[in-house]
């Protein structure tokens, strides 16, 4: 098995297939990881949740990463990392079309809130859903992949 760095075009072919990520993020020295369905537009990738850890890590620090791969045999892998800062995406205001946007392009796939609408116990039923978009501002993106092969 042979390991290759990834082009930026080969990183976003990759992200662009795939719907399902890890989100990584770290508040006071302590990493948290969580999978998380993202769409991907421009240089942003769009993603949804529901108040709670990871929506209150990264307020209080916005630089995240995302790890996506992909699978096509038993030796055969990509993975990529995005590096970027988490924006929250408002209803109203200066951050309304992206709001939007985001859930256009979230709205389109099915099952589209999971796993970001799901909480491990079970939540009484609010007056209104408290839910967050969001992107992440992609600003590096690397990427290796294994393949059969000799040096």
């Amino acid at each position: 098995m042979l390991i290759k760095g990834l082009s930026r075009h080969e990183c976003n072919s990759v992200v662009e297939a795939a719907h399902v990520a890890r989100l990584g993020c770290c508040k006071d020295g302590r990493p948290y990881i969580v999978p998380i369905t993202y769409a991907y537009a421009g240089n942003c990738l769009y993603c949804f949740s529901m108040p709670g850890q990871k929506i209150d890590w990264m307020c209080a620090n916005p630089h995240v990463c995302l790890q996506v791969d992909e699978f096509s045999g038993e030796r055969r892998w990509k993975s990529v990392l995005v590096f970027g800062r988490y924006q929250e995406l408002s209803q109203e205001g200066r951050w309304q079309r992206e709001y939007m946007h985001a859930w256009s392009l979230l709205e389109s796939r099915p099952n589209w809130w999971e796993p970001g609408g799901l909480k491990p116990a079970p939540q009484g039923v609010a007056a209104a859903s408290p839910h967050i978009f969001f992107s992440v501002d992609i600003e590096d993106m690397t990427g290796r992949a294994a393949f059969e092969g000799e040096a």
